[in-house]
């Protein structure tokens, strides 16, 4: 009698999930696409603001430095909530059609990641040395061109700002979760499904193999932004 082969456990795996390759791709595509577009945009905001906020000074303004410090501290699944409210068909944003899409967690991303890159880089202007501005304002430079020395003065401190940004966006489970709806098609190929995601679900269901690709993507993207601010932090020393 001829005994049959037994299967080795990993073909089987990738023949229950033949579509896992394109699901990986595009679930770390819509992850990058969603964290860089929040950030960017976070960045057009947060930027002017901590600008504005470093060169003036007013009634509240400690109230304000204030608010934005404790934004970085915002539950990520109450972030998620308002946010699902606001794009509801009962809310502000109905008439949009933005429940469930990548559009929606852009939002949820871009409201996680300002707080954030805000305070840090409000703090790296603050940290540029008064005689830094007094001496561009000697050599008759007008307001905006002190702004440009200051700015060119924090460029690191406002780079590890972005990047802290998107570490926080590109790690986020629960509010894109509530927004996005974790959607994936019946080929696999992504539509809300971002790294964080994909990984509470594959482990749930007991697909460790996949989880634990998905993972190691995370893990490395994450490793290469700490880096980054790393070195920006020590080249900024040194300077």
């Amino acid at each position: 009698m001829t005994v049959s082969p037994v299967a080795s456990p990993a073909p089987l795996a990738f023949v229950e999930f033949p579509f896992e390759p394109v699901y990986v791709l595009s679930t770390i595509e819509v992850s990058l696409y969603v964290s860089v577009i929040a950030v960017l945009l976070s960045s057009l905001v947060s930027l002017p603001v901590a600008l504005a906020l470093g060169f003036t000074e007013f009634p509240g303004k400690r109230f304000a430095v204030s608010v934005i410090n404790t934004g970085m501290g915002f539950p990520s699944v109450v972030v998620g909530l308002v946010v699902l409210f606001a794009v509801s068909n009962q809310g502000p944003l109905g008439e949009l059609d933005l429940m469930f899409t990548k559009r929606a967690m852009i939002i949820s991303q871009f409201v996680l990641a300002t707080p954030a890159i805000t305070a840090i880089s409000l703090a790296a202007v603050a940290g540029v040395e008064q005689n830094v501005r007094d001496a561009a304002r000697v050599l008759g430079g007008t307001r905006t061109d002190v702004a440009l020395v200051t700015l060119k003065e924090a460029r690191y401190g406002i780079a590890t700002a972005v990047l802290a940004g998107f570490g926080r966006a590109i790690s986020e489970v629960g509010s894109v979760l509530i927004v996005g709806g974790n959607i994936a098609g019946a080929d696999g190929i992504s539509k809300t499904r971002t790294l964080t995601t994909a990984i509470q679900l594959e482990a749930r269901q007991g697909r460790y193999e996949t989880a634990m690709v998905l993972g190691a993507v995370l893990v490395g993207v994450v490793l290469v932004v700490n880096a980054i601010v790393v070195r920006l932090g020590d080249e900024g020393v040194v300077r």
